[in-house]
């Protein structure tokens, strides 16, 4: 099952494919700082076609500085920022909404374009629309995350959070999984054959590992336990009653978000030796290539989340330990295709 009609269209579609999963990384990284610069709720409006300019005078600039005045943010942390800081924070959220408008249009412009040129089969038509309606929901699904910090809080729902960074791994994924297939050769991604199950678990947890990353930073859980291996000289966090099941999985707790998140971690490093052990004992040499850089930014992922800690959350390793997440999952759905026996063995690579 091919994303083109006819192979000379091939170079095309590629392009396409990579500027796409170009601009979902940069929206990544952009949302990441965002969030690590606390800027996300600088701007308390959504204005999809008015918002696309940022403000171009002093009345428009005071003007948006004291609507984030009226928020508990400002009033209960930053109540000391002068409109040159308020600035910086602003345009942050800036760049990450208008990143959000760029990748919409350059994903329905060109399919416009290829679907008027018949360049893309039917199946892909249909596919390319669920993810542009995948696109279009993350605007709505991060004012939906903004709102919860307007009101009560001083910083937006972990939760929310979390939905928002998640679908944007998921349309990335997506996006990755396609450009894979159509240069590589057709794979199903929910194989649900048992060849290779501890790689499948593996992609579970790193995604499971994504939604409690972003509960850590949601939560600021990162700054409560600032030590490893142990938790202030525990395995276990002495602040959490392990009589109570209801509150083992009350995910609200920064410690408890933290724990889980060090343990997934674990989890992971063992099951990728795990998975290495097989590829030797099975002497499955055509997965050597693949499968040693993501063990490699396994290694890399674990330093930075530890340097993260240690340092007190210093922003430029704690950006580093969040984009080296994205090519973890891209390095990891590579792996994951080519340990996938493909449909068409034509186009098979």
């Amino acid at each position: 099952m091919l994303i083109i009609t006819e192979e000379k269209y091939s170079k095309t579609i590629i392009t396409w494919l990579l500027v796409l999963i170009f601009l979902l990384i940069t929206m990544i990284v952009v949302g990441g700082l965002t969030r690590l610069t606390n800027s996300g709720l600088s701007i308390t409006e959504w204005d999809l076609v008015s918002g696309i300019l940022p403000p171009l005078n002093n009345e428009k600039w005071n003007y948006y500085f004291s609507l984030y005045k009226s928020i508990p943010q400002y009033k209960l942390i930053y109540s000391d920022m002068s409109l040159g800081q308020f600035k910086v924070i602003y345009y942050w959220e800036y760049l990450h909404r208008l990143l959000g408008r760029v990748i919409g249009l350059a994903l329905i412009i060109p399919l416009i374009y290829f679907i008027g040129k018949k360049y893309i089969t039917k199946n892909y038509i249909f596919r390319f629309s669920i993810i542009f309606l995948l696109i279009s929901s993350q605007g709505f699904i991060g004012w939906y995350m903004v709102q919860s910090g307007l009101t009560e809080n001083v910083s937006v729902s972990h939760y929310r959070l979390s939905l928002h960074l998640f679908m944007a791994f998921i349309i990335l994924s997506t996006l990755v999984w396609y450009f894979l297939n159509h240069v590589r050769g057709h794979r199903v991604f929910f194989n649900i054959k048992n060849s290779y199950l501890s790689i499948k678990v593996f992609i579970f947890l790193l995604y499971l590992q994504i939604i409690f990353g972003a509960f850590v930073s949601g939560l600021d859980a990162g700054n409560v336990y600032q030590t490893w291996p142990l938790m202030n000289g525990s395995y276990f966090p002495d602040d959490i009653s392990s009589n109570s099941f209801f509150y083992i999985i009350n995910f609200n707790q920064h410690s408890l978000v933290q724990f889980i998140h060090r343990n997934i971690a674990y989890l992971i490093f063992f099951i990728s030796i795990l998975i290495g052990y097989l590829i030797k004992k099975n002497k499955h040499d055509f997965l050597k290539k693949h499968y040693l850089p993501v063990f490699f930014l396994i290694i890399i992922q674990i330093i930075f989340g530890i340097l993260a800690l240690l340092t007190n959350l210093n922003l430029y390793i704690a950006s580093l330990h969040q984009i080296s997440s994205i090519f973890l999952i891209i390095f990891s759905l590579n792996f994951y295709h080519k340990s996938i026996k493909p449909l068409s063995k034509q186009y098979a690579k």
